[in-house]
Order: C-alpha cells, then structure tokens, then sequence
C-alpha cells in the first residue's frame, strides 16, 4: 500500500519560489538604494536643469550602475509577470504567448534605455 503523505510524501513542482523570492527582493533592495543615490544628487545645491541631470549619469560607473538596475527592473518584473501569468492565466498557448510578448518588450525596454543611457 503507498501512501501519499508524511515523510516519504512525493513532493513535485518547480522548486524555484524560493529563488525567486529572494530575487525580488535582491532587486526590489538594489532598484530601491539607486533611487536614494539619485534622489542625494538631486538634493545638492545647484540649479536643476538638463545639464545637471546629464552631469548625474555621466560618469562611467553611474551609466554602468544605472544599466544594472535597468536589468534588475527588468528581472524583477519579469519574475513578477511570470507568475502572475502562471497564477491566473491556465490556457497554455495563451500563456505562453504572453509571456514570450513579456520577454521581448522587457528586452526592449532595455536596449532603448541602453540606447539612452549612451546618448547622454
């Protein structure tokens, strides 16, 4: 006779929360000190206009910084879609269709900000 609960319980699933989790909030951390980094630079004394702003992101190391975050945001919203999508959405095409649409504007919106980010 097998059974089905207790210590010998047959556990599926992806095995990825876990991972996941700590991902969202890894990014939510990081997303959340680079808006503080902004936001000191802005506070200093100075007239606020374009030159100032253009000035924030013109070191290397904050066009670089800000690329990272760009890519954590994307990574971020990606977990955050994906299951949401897994969660509410049970037609497979569906789906799948979705998320492969979610992949490629994430994708997307971070080569313009690439695009952007080097323009300055």
């Amino acid at each position: 006779m097998t059974q089905n609960y207790g210590t010998k319980r047959l556990v599926v699933g992806a095995h990825y929360a876990l991972r996941d989790w700590l991902a969202q909030r890894v990014t939510a951390l990081l997303m959340a000190l680079f808006t503080l980094l902004v936001l000191l630079q802005l506070l200093l004394p100075g007239e606020l206009g374009y030159e100032r702003w253009a000035g924030i992101f013109a070191p290397m190391w904050m066009k670089s910084l800000t690329f990272v975050v760009i890519l954590a945001l994307a990574w971020h919203a990606w977990i955050g879609v994906r299951d949401t999508l897994m969660d509410y959405v049970h037609a497979t095409g569906v789906r799948l269709l979705a998320q492969i649409f979610t992949i490629v504007w994430l994708l997307a919106c971070a080569g313009w900000a690439l695009q952007v980010l080097w323009r300055l």
